[in-house]
């Protein structure tokens, strides 16, 4: 089934609809609007790229706050880990269950609503008095930050088809370096601030894109009439019809139980001997990860041209030697270590992100009707890879160390890039 895409310009409400509908109720008239055959405007790019970036920067902030917020409420260790844990559970819940309502509903209305949900969680993270509300928050944040995916369909589905892999990596550069500046911004602001002002800040940044979206992005047509239940069931078919959302998932996943691992215990590892290091400094990593965003347009580009099945592989390659190089760290001065660690964050995050582009590439272009619900599928894969390796990483940390989380990251990034490497990788379309 086809998605036929056309802006009505009747009363210039800006709807992408199908040419055979009936003109909707005026609204409030968009900024842009979009035919899916013109490239898309400069403004509404940004819109969509710091719309992404801004929400799922929300799953992240936390992250370098870990030692700060456990000394301030007087939580232990293991209690504070579950605070990424349950957000990123939430978040692979919210794509699972939230996510494929942008093919029934107005993808415009759906981001508005969560928009203004997730400020009320970060408002609410920013007063919590202990842990157990930190950590209500914490889920309520992962659920309602999903609004980033549905930000991403909406960007494929305004993309002229043979632009639709250089969109998509742009606006997965403005989710990407949302996740990975989320967490030098947090660190700042935690250790001169407090880690209050990052969630009050977050809320108050999240509330802006609400309202710049409200007045700047178009309506669009809902894709399917099935009920919410056939909505979720059809999840199910989608994944037993097509081999290459399977791979793709699965690939995916594997990669972000590496990724999840390094990020969630960075922090406690450089708190800890022999580095001592506080909020800013484990933050300041994320600058080098961010270094790696830049890759995700030229990796869309090279999706468009050569097919995204060979990104894929060179980028599951380039995760798994960078994670590797890792191991090597107990064996070099604290100094040398930090620059190893800082120079391989640059790689895996290249490598983690440019996979996903060809990812979401590859299923993009399985049933442009049912994207959203697609998006789901490959984005619950990713996640309960984030939610399995910030568990996993939190325990090895305690238990063995640093160099089990980096053997942990390493073994299941070459299992990824075996999974890419098989046979019927080769010829998923």
């Amino acid at each position: 089934m086809s998605l036929i895409r056309t802006v009505h310009s009747t009363a210039g409400n800006g709807t992408v609809a199908s040419a055979s509908t009936t003109t909707p109720k005026p609204s409030r008239p968009a900024t842009a609007s979009h035919d899916g055959s013109a490239p898309l405007s400069g403004g509404l790019s940004l819109l969509l790229a710091a719309g992404a970036g801004l929400s799922v920067a929300s799953l992240y902030y936390s992250q370098p706050m870990l030692g700060v917020i456990g000394a301030n409420i007087g939580a232990s260790d293991t209690a504070v880990g579950l605070v990424p844990t349950l957000t990123q559970l939430g978040y692979a819940l919210g794509i699972l269950l939230l996510t494929p309502l942008g093919d029934r509903f107005d993808r415009r209305r759906i981001i508005l609503i969560k928009a203004a949900l997730l400020s009320v969680a970060l408002l609410l993270g920013s007063i919590a008095p202990g842990i157990h509300l930190l950590l209500a928050v914490s889920f309520a944040v992962g659920l309602t930050a999903t609004l980033a995916q549905d930000i991403v369909p909406a960007a494929a589905t305004l993309a002229p088809e043979k632009q639709r892999g250089k969109v998509v990596g742009t606006v997965m550069t403005g989710l990407l370096l949302g996740i990975l500046l989320s967490r030098v911004i947090s660190g700042v602001v935690a250790e001169h601030f407090g880690w209050r002002a990052m969630y009050m800040i977050a809320a108050a940044s999240v509330a802006m894109i609400g309202v710049v979206a409200w007045r700047g992005l178009p309506r669009f047509r809902p894709t399917s009439t099935l009920t919410y239940r056939a909505l979720l069931g059809s999840l199910s078919s989608l994944w037993r019809e097509h081999g290459a959302l399977r791979r793709a998932a699965l690939a995916q996943g594997l990669l972000s139980v590496g990724f999840s691992a390094f990020w969630s215990t960075l922090a406690v590892m450089l708190h800890g001997a022999p580095f001592h290091l506080g909020s800013a400094a484990a933050g300041a990593f994320g600058l080098a990860g961010a270094a790696g965003a830049l890759g995700a347009p030229v990796a869309g580009r090279i999706a468009d041209r050569f097919g995204p099945e060979v990104v894929t592989r060179l980028g599951a390659g380039l995760t798994a030697v960078s994670f590797a190089t890792m191991l090597a760290s107990p064996w070099l001065e604290p100094s040398a270590r930090l620059w190893l660690i800082a120079a391989s964050a640059i790689g895996f995050d290249l490598g983690v992100q440019i996979t996903l582009v060809a990812h979401q590439a590859i299923v993009f272009g399985i049933d442009p009707a049912a994207r959203s619900r697609l998006n789901a599928v490959l984005f619950v894969g990713v996640f309960i890879g984030m939610s399995l390796g910030a568990a996993s990483g939190s325990l090895m940390l305690a238990h063995w160390g640093w160099v089990a989380v980096t053997l942990l990251a390493t073994t299941s990034a070459l299992a990824a890039l075996l999974v890419r490497l098989l046979p019927g990788a080769r010829t998923a379309h």
